[in-house]
């Protein structure tokens, strides 16, 4: 549990956080229909190694969560991934579920797959040098009757039983509860099923012997869908966000790695900002974000060789401004300071 602790405290520790780039095949293939690159296993590869050879991330960036191919890819010199990030101090991890499926029974609701076979697949990703693990549920906000109690326990177990499988493989897990963003419900519909979620999670956990000061948390902000009409205020979602994970998150949790969940890169930013300039809190609040760290690099390179460069610096600058978050430190007027 030592092992795991330190794991846990070096990737929430001062300015840093986690790049998320474990988007499965057809996530990236998504990614790069939209600047009209074919996802192949090598554009893959190449995007990859763009994100983890920028110079100087290191200081913001302390571990890279990859999907299966990526962590068994090599850059262009043939350096494993993992060691190249192992050899920056950057610690490798693993995205180990399998996808959200639909729940049985259940309509509008899924359920996360991967538990068969976990445990020998945990074991081949230590050997590749993988030090964290990641998995994520999927919870859908619809009306009043979505999610519901049985879905999110659903969710919970398969949440459980994975950490439980991590922790005895000595690998970190970071457990991600996801209530998506992408409905009608406003920020108050968003707290209730959060808090609801994150009860029965923690309840899960313990049940499952999972040890809290080995885990870190990667949850959803307390922010109304995507398709509320009620815009809510930066320093609203941050007081909501806050209230809620004081209320359910033990204080033996070393961190919260927020998701961005869709937002934009800024307001991610702006809403982890909102959150650690209102005080202290009992574990560190940081992020593990894919598309806010990631949107405006893979815009910026379009899959071209000479873009590479121009890249780099917008991603080491949205690490920068996100390390900046995590002291309260950050204001949106960096953003254009840092484009001129």
């Amino acid at each position: 549990m030592d092992e795991l602790k330190s794991v846990a405290d070096a990737i929430v520790a001062h300015q840093k956080g986690i790049l998320a780039a474990d988007e499965s095949n057809p996530t990236i293939k998504k990614r790069f229909d939209s600047i009209k690159l074919e996802s192949t296993e090598e554009n893959r590869r190449r995007y990859r190694e763009l994100l983890f050879t920028t110079e100087g991330i290191e200081r913001y960036i302390s571990g890279v969560i990859l999907f299966d191919e990526t962590l068994r890819q090599n850059s262009r010199d043939g350096t494993p991934f993992a060691e190249l990030l192992s050899s920056r101090g950057i610690i490798p991890g693993i995205k180990v579920d399998k996808g959200a499926k639909a729940l049985a029974l259940h309509p509008g609701e899924k359920i996360t797959e991967g538990l068969d076979g976990l445990r020998e697949r945990l074991a081949e990703y230590k050997q590749l040098g993988a030090k964290f693990a990641k998995w994520r549920g999927v919870i859908q906000i619809d009306g009043h009757d979505i999610p519901s109690t049985y879905g999110m326990h659903a969710n919970a177990h398969a949440l459980a039983r994975y950490a439980a499988l991590c922790q005895e493989a000595d690998i970190l897990p970071i457990v991600e509860p996801e209530v998506l963003m992408d409905g009608p419900n406003d920020m108050d519909r968003c707290e209730v099923v959060t808090s609801k979620m994150l009860e029965i999670l923690f309840a899960e956990l313990d049940a499952h012997r999972v040890i809290f000061e080995g885990i870190l948390l990667k949850p959803n902000m307390v922010i109304a869908g995507m398709k509320c009409t009620h815009e809510s205020s930066v320093q609203q979602v941050a007081e909501a966000t806050a209230r809620c994970l004081r209320r359910y998150v033990p204080s033996a949790v070393p961190g919260i790695v927020f998701l961005s969940g869709g937002q934009s890169a800024e307001d991610a930013t702006d809403h982890l900002n909102a959150m650690n300039a209102m005080g202290s809190y009992p574990w560190q609040l940081s992020f593990s974000y894919g598309r806010a760290l990631q949107a405006p690099v893979l815009a910026a390179w379009g899959g071209k060789e000479n873009n590479v460069a121009t890249a780099q610096k917008i991603f080491f600058k949205r690490c920068q401004l996100n390390g900046l978050a995590r002291e309260g430190k950050y204001n949106r007027a960096m953003e254009t300071a840092t484009n001129s």
